[in-house]
């Protein structure tokens, strides 16, 4: 078998932890298996790296911060090849460049157009196990090197094991497996032992740390088998494939159990966004398109979006059509902030929007399953829980198969907890029942508005 394995930073986070691993791949190409792995930086590595280029500039050349990051994995990859090495087993490294990762030109966020393996084949052929840095490509249109954005290492393991034809593809991590919730904030979550594609990404979608969304797209159009599982223990993890189907054979007690064929699988949650507010964007033709273009070449990717029309005291709905479209507002990564809010202040005039505030103390949280379609009232049930919880949220989304807010930072662990427990996903609950709305309002509860920072007033 050809396997590819993907390790995390916390995997990798020490020298000791590096050793142990190096043990599992030896063990693992022992037993006959061709072996490719990819490596994420060492723990806090790429913070570390992101705190020093911004003590250089508040906004750093995205071409250099490419330059920097693409550092750590260079470094925990060589440094594996070499444990490996010590181990009496013969290993070489290669960055993602001369693997032959291929992306786009866009720096900070690269998205792989295409892997050519020569390299990489022609050391499976001698042998070798392969060590490969994830995270980094390179740009055929630029030839400069690119970084491929958040989960950019998973992205590479996939995108290898798609052009290898690998047999699988295993992320390791610091989780046996993809969870009904975060086990971290919710003790009573359980591991699911198979999940599809699509179930997948929409738990990845709504901040599922496990896998990156575009890693597991790219999963789906190659049809790549992956496998997330625990980087310590034998737990045999979940498998995300084309059909979730039955728990697979040997799975463990805990995963044979899990309720794949619920009407809903889980509940996810993401604190990595932000939200900009951009007041009083003027109503004539092109000012709204301008202040989106604006967002997109600071490089920005955004999520939900809310365009509100303010009233005065009093006033009928319509009355002030023509002067003013409102308010924009935007979630979008943390990380583009500070881009984005510059580039905001110096189109100001291009816009004519008077203010545009920020703030980070947000958090998403998102239910998941097709019982969003099928079931009866999952919306209202939804709600309900949550104002039950006390937990205030705004700018509601849902989709076929999930139902997403925003609410107060603070109160997510309760939100998770809550939502988790009253939608029969513990490894406690009782068979999943049919969601009935109880007839009352969903009220988005009480508490004073977040703060705002504020900025070019």
């Amino acid at each position: 078998m050809l396997i590819v394995q993907k390790y995390g930073g916390s995997s990798v986070g020490s020298t000791e932890r590096v050793r142990r691993v190096a043990e599992r791949i030896v063990a693992t190409h022992d037993e006959g298996h061709d072996v490719v792995v990819v490596v994420s930086a060492m723990g806090d590595t790429t913070d570390r790296l992101l705190g020093l280029a911004r003590e250089m500039a508040p906004v750093p050349s995205r071409r250099e911060l490419d330059m920097l990051l693409s550092a750590g994995e260079r470094i925990s990859n060589a440094l594996m090849a070499m444990a490996v090495q010590t181990l009496g087993v013969p290993a070489c490294s290669f960055s993602g460049p001369q693997a032959g990762v291929i992306t786009s030109s866009v720096h900070g966020r690269a998205r792989i157009i295409g892997v050519e393996p020569t390299r990489v084949r022609q050391a499976l052929d001698r042998g070798l196990v392969v060590l490969v840095a994830g995270f980094q490509g390179v740009s055929r249109e630029t030839g400069e090197d690119t970084t491929l954005g958040r989960g950019g290492s998973d992205t590479t393991a996939i995108a290898l094991a798609a052009a290898l034809k690998a047999d699988v593809c295993e992320i390791y991590t610091d989780v046996d497996g993809v969870h009904t919730a975060d086990p971290h904030l919710v003790p009573q979550a359980r591991p699911l032992s198979r999940l599809d594609y699509d179930t997948m990404l929409e738990l990845a979608a709504s901040g599922a740390k496990v896998l990156a969304p575009r890693s597991v797209e790219y999963a789906r159009r190659h049809r790549v088998t992956v496998r997330v599982r625990a980087a310590e223990g034998g737990c045999p993890g979940t498998v995300v494939t084309a059909c979730a189907g039955e728990p697979e054979r040997g799975a463990c007690a805990e995963h044979a159990a899990c309720p794949e064929r619920a009407p809903f699988v889980g509940v996810a949650h993401d604190l990595s966004a932000a939200e900009i507010t951009v007041a009083a964007v003027p109503a004539r033709p092109g000012a709204v398109s301008a202040a989106f273009r604006v967002v997109a070449d600071a490089g920005a990717e955004i999520d939900t979006v809310v365009q509100s029309a303010p009233r005065e005291p009093g006033e009928e709905p319509g009355e002030r059509a023509g002067e003013q479209a409102g308010d924009i507002r935007f979630v979008l990564p943390k990380s583009d902030v500070p881009a984005v809010l510059a580039a905001l202040c110096e189109h100001r005039a291009e816009i004519g929007h008077t203010d545009v505030t920020s703030r980070d103390d947000i958090g998403r949280v998102s239910l998941v399953g097709s019982g969003v379609r099928t079931g009866t009232g999952a919306i209202a049930a939804f709600c309900e829980t949550l104002a039950r919880a006390d937990v205030r949220f705004e700018s509601i989304t849902a989709t076929e198969t999930r139902i997403s807010v925003l609410c107060p930072a603070d109160r997510l662990p309760d939100a998770l907890r809550a939502l988790h427990r009253s939608f029969g996903l513990g490894a406690d609950a009782e068979p999943a029942k049919r969601v009935v709305p109880s007839g009352r309002a969903a009220p988005a509860g009480a508490g004073p508005e977040p703060a705002r920072a504020g900025v070019c007033r």
